[in-house]
């Protein structure tokens, strides 16, 4: 049996129209929680609910939101308390990256990336912590990147951004234990969803080989499986591979040329 018992849950989930954040959907429904499904895309996320409602009799409620807005933590809140919701747990999955040299990037464009992937991730976590350590027994997931692990040229606001979410959610995981609250930060490689349509070229995965959200998402849920989960958890064997042996194995220097030859692929 899950170590998590999902049922009488109310999970959050943003960035839910698609990719990861749907695939947690689909799978934390299927493990009887409700949900609250946020992003900007209201016609996606309607459909997705009436899926989830019809297949696995459940609450889904769904919020339209833009997460680069002044306070996302609060906005959110503030809706979900209109809707007389309790939230027990949280994925903060939505994001996105620039790919391209660091000086020929748009500055509107840089601001929203750290908007997104940085802000509304810790304002939304501050927002939602207290509930959620009262539940004691829901989780918190932060959704980072194997970019998280070295400096990423040709997205290097988005590997640092990922660093800041992977080095928050671990302390965050210590600052939590004993309270029940189950804290992970997941670190997905290059998987197949529309991250690099928007990102705007396929190559930007350096061509590494594409992951399954399905996989993904599995590696997350059976990590907070474990009677004693971990602060972080990277999906799939290549990729912890990778980073065993880039800690142990290379130089600072090397890592960083190494995956800069891998992003130029794409350039």
């Amino acid at each position: 049996m899950p170590a998590v018992d999902y049922h009488g849950h109310t999970t959050l989930i943003t960035g839910a129209s698609a990719g990861l954040g749907a695939e947690f959907a689909r799978q934390l429904a299927a493990r009887g929680s409700d949900l609250v499904l946020v992003a900007r895309r209201r016609e996606r996320l309607e459909k997705l609910a009436t899926e989830l409602r019809e297949q696995h009799r459940i609450q889904v409620h769904v919020v339209e939101m833009d997460l680069a807005t002044e306070h996302p933590g609060q906005a959110l809140a503030a809706q979900v308390a209109q809707l007389g919701l309790h939230v027990t747990s949280l994925i903060n999955n939505a994001g996105f990256a620039t790919f391209g040299p660091f000086h020929q990037a748009e500055p509107d464009r840089l601001r929203r990336e750290i908007a997104v992937d940085v802000t509304a991730v810790a304002d939304i976590s501050r927002a939602f912590i207290d509930q959620l350590r009262t539940a004691g027994r829901g989780v918190l997931v932060n959704v980072a990147s194997m970019a998280a692990y070295q400096p990423n040229p040709r997205m290097a606001l988005y590997g640092a951004t990922k660093a800041f979410v992977l080095s928050l959610t671990e302390a965050l995981w210590e600052e939590s234990r004993g309270t029940g609250l189950r804290v992970l930060a997941l670190s997905p490689g290059a998987t197949r969803t529309e991250f690099f349509e928007v990102v705007g070229t396929p190559q930007a995965a350096g061509g590494t080989r594409l992951a399954s959200p399905v996989d993904v998402v599995r590696t997350a849920l059976a990590a907070l499986d474990r009677r004693n989960p971990p602060p972080s958890v990277i999906a799939g064997r290549m990729n912890r591979v990778m980073v065993f042996l880039a800690r142990r194995l290379a130089t600072r220097r090397q890592v960083i040329r190494a995956i800069g030859r891998l992003t130029a692929k794409g350039a």
